[in-house]
């Protein structure tokens, strides 16, 4: 029987702040129903299984995430949405290491289509490099750009893999600055050759 007063969203956010606080890799059915006062049994009558529990951490982390890109963003355009968005994003990342993790894992389309409060941020990114005059394929390669580069120096910055004396931040502000450069001189795509057009 279900504990009174417990809910999924509860479970959820108890997941979630341990996540934070452990580690995501830490969270376990066990794990979560000793934070909450529970049998394991117990959290069973909320999520379906560990799976369940870590998608449903990777979507309220994603939702929160969206929230504060789309809310840094708001009103900007060029550099200082870029900067703004960069800055919510790493800031989310390290608030919030664990549930940062749970971002990173793929996750069912079914789940997401159940929850589109968490693809705001791919929203958000997709309209914001849209201001740089940026279209298909383009676009889609600078948004792989922009997450690969977010995503590897928040996480080599939280592994402690920046040993050298320079200033860490200001390093961030120099990279998105580059990043900056880059969208506003972004490569034009080759040509097709004639080549090409016989191998089609």
């Amino acid at each position: 029987m279900a504990r009174a007063g417990l809910t999924a969203a509860r479970v959820t956010q108890a997941a979630a702040d341990l996540a934070d606080e452990a580690g995501f890799d830490k969270v376990t059915v066990s794990a979560v129903a000793r934070v909450c006062g529970v049998r394991d049994a117990s959290l069973y009558s909320h999520v379906k299984s560990l799976q369940d529990l870590r998608t449903r951490i990777a979507l309220l982390a994603g939702e929160e995430l969206a929230d504060r890109v789309a809310a840094a963003v708001a009103g900007r355009s060029g550099r200082d949405a870029l900067t703004a968005f960069a800055d919510a994003y790493r800031d989310y990342a390290r608030a919030h290491p664990g549930r940062y993790a749970a971002t990173q894992i793929r996750i069912d389309p079914a789940a997401l289509a159940d929850s589109p409060k968490a693809l705001r941020k791919i929203d958000t990114t997709y309209a914001m490099l849209r201001g740089y005059g940026l279209e298909e394929p383009d676009l889609t390669d600078a948004v792989r750009l922009l997450r690969s580069t977010f995503h590897g120096y928040v996480s080599l910055e939280a592994g402690g893999g920046f040993n050298h004396s320079r200033d860490v931040q200001a390093s961030w502000e120099r990279a998105v600055e580059a990043l900056h450069v880059l969208l506003e001189h972004w490569p034009a795509a080759a040509a097709p050759t004639a080549a090409d057009a016989r191998d089609r």
